[in-house]
């Protein structure tokens, strides 16, 4: 990430602090002795173990100093910056960090020396005349280093702080925490999902999967849920992925090869209870009247479409459209070759019909990749939008698609009439939160390569506004929140944003994977073995 190396004590990588000092920070410093604390020290209930820390706490005139680093201030949801006009600037921010132990392999010595940096110093606006300080703001191993006073950890940051022989020093920040799921570290290996109240994570032992949950506020409790063989002839395939489907948990796996195996759904219910419901190479929609499936498998094939009436098997399946076309797969075309791939998903069930993108196979370039509304109980099949698209998503009763012709954002009635075209740039994802359209663009690089991708919101009466300029790999939309995974060249890991796209957290940590739902947000941070989770709730 910019401006900072990533650093965790199990891979044992050195960091590079946030706040590395430069020459003139240190001008006309003076000198001071600092002792090691020898009491115990909780930042946010996280024991910070001095002994082996390249960044410990240090002690100055009685008073514990706490190190300005990039993952220790955000932890507290401190911001720092610096320039020559401006000096050092503290002030609290909309942000959050897991805890970072910064273990080296050295023991630390029971005293240092110090420096009292002479530069300007602001804390939440107000200016520090470092000098004159009773208790100054300290640099030690290009470090600022800040008193943790009553004046500053009390009155202007609001920290609850206690203090006793026994327990020591005890700070706790308000800002939002990346709280440990108390999950086992084996849990972190495959994908985990937060639903009704449980945890839903996987061990692997031997030749078997076993699927189990845990009550969030008592994760050691587990019971099992599912298992299954994860040896199938073609060696061990354990990955597993969790998916929200209608706000209903699904877990789904594969079998066997590329070409002769399948994908396993389970679907599984509010108590808990697994159930294989779909098995094969295809997308499906649950409905009322039964299951509708789009059969992805290879070789491609017409008239792949289908409804499975519900209580009855595979012999009364009933086929939709028209068996020339093929459904729910999106289909390119150039002078040698002719490619099908996925449609990201978008058939969509509304009342008796189904929306679903579909082509004429074998091709027929002038209709490929439109989208149709077919009646599940007549069979009936209208063409709504007559262009090619790659994707597209029923919102709030409008047609959303972006088109393959210009790969820009489009909007239409559900009968396709008054197509509106939304975006002038190149739309990479889009969806809705808090009745605001929102997107990313891939940003050209000044020789026309892609670099990354902004997200933008859109503006019905101007340019659209850019919401994020730094890297945006993935975005997941949960109750009126866009939870954005930022790219290695950003300085946050995760950014929160409310349905107007207002700032709501920046995580610190480069983030593995995220998995949203109503219950919060589950993260795994790269280079940890740990899950932790964030509330969804405003602070």
């Amino acid at each position: 990430m910019k401006n900072k190396l990533a650093v965790f004590a199990l891979i044992g990588s050195l960091s590079l602090p946030m706040l590395a000092q430069t020459g003139q920070v240190h001008a006309n410093s003076a000198d001071v002795k600092v002792i090691i604390p020898g009491y115990k020290v909780k930042l946010n209930g996280h024991l910070v173990e001095n002994a082996y820390r390249e960044y410990p706490l240090l002690v100055y005139k009685d008073i514990t100093y706490f190190p300005m680093t990039w993952y220790d201030s955000r932890l507290l949801g401190l911001e720092a910056s610096w320039s020559k006009q401006e000096g050092l600037q503290i002030s609290q921010g909309q942000v959050a960090s897991a805890y970072v132990s910064y273990k080296s392999d050295h023991p630390n010595a029971a005293s240092y020396r110090a420096e009292v940096p002479a530069s300007a110093i602001t804390v939440n606006g107000q200016t520090i005349d470092n000098a004159k300080e009773e208790y100054p703001l300290l640099s030690f191993r290009d470090v600022t280093y800040f008193p943790l006073t009553w004046k500053f950890a009390h009155d202007q940051f609001s920290w609850d702080y206690t203090w006793d022989t026994v327990d020591g020093l005890s700070i706790q920040s308000h800002n939002p925490q990346l709280a440990e799921t108390g999950l086992p570290d084996y849990a972190s290996k495959n994908d985990v999902a937060l639903y009704k109240g449980y945890y839903y994570f996987v061990e692997t032992q031997g030749s078997t999967n076993h699927v189990y949950r845990s009550p969030i506020k008592s994760p050691t409790d587990k019971e099992s849920v599912y298992d299954y063989n994860i040896d199938n002839g073609r060696g061990i395939q354990n990955g597993v992925s969790f998916e929200f489907r209608d706000e209903v948990l699904w877990l789904n796996y594969h079998v066997g090869g590329a070409t002769m195996g399948y994908d396993v759904y389970v679907k599984i219910s509010a108590d808990g209870k697994a159930t294989v419901a779909q098995q094969g190479y295809l997308d499906f929609r649950e409905t009322g009247y039964g299951t509708i499936i789009a059969n992805d498998g290879n070789p491609p094939f017409a008239g792949n479409l289908s409804l499975m009436p519900s209580g009855q098997d595979r012999s009364s399946i009933k086929l939709l459209g028209s068996p020339d076309m093929m459904y729910g797969r999106h289909v390119t075309v150039d002078t040698n070759s002719v490619g099908v791939g996925g449609d990201d998903g978008s058939m969509t069930v509304v009342g008796d019909s189904v929306y679903v993108m579909g082509a004429t196979y074998p091709k027929d370039n002038s209709n490929l990749n439109n989208i149709y509304k077919i009646n599940h109980q007549t069979g009936t099949s209208v063409k709504v939008v007559n262009a090619s698209v790659s994707r597209f998503r029923v919102i709030d009763n409008k047609l959303y698609y972006v088109k393959d012709a210009d790969n820009a954002l489009y909007r239409s009635e559900m009968d396709g009439t008054g197509e509106l075209k939304l975006t002038e740039r190149s739309v990479s994802w889009f969806g809705m939160a808090g009745g605001n359209v929102f997107y990313t663009s891939p940003a050209p690089s000044f020789d026309g390569t892609v670099v990354h991708a902004n997200l933008y919101k859109k503006n019905p009466d101007g340019e659209d506004w850019i919401m994020l300029r730094d890297s945006v790999k993935a975005v997941q939309m949960k109750s009126d929140r866009l939870v954005c995974v930022m790219g290695d060249d950003a300085p946050y890991g995760m950014e929160l944003l409310d349905g107007s796209g207002r700032l709501l957290l920046e995580v610190a940590n480069p983030i593995a994977r995220i998995h949203a739902s109503d219950d919060g947000i589950l993260v795994a941070t790269s280079g940890d073995s740990g899950i932790r989770t964030i509330s969804l709730t405003d602070k």
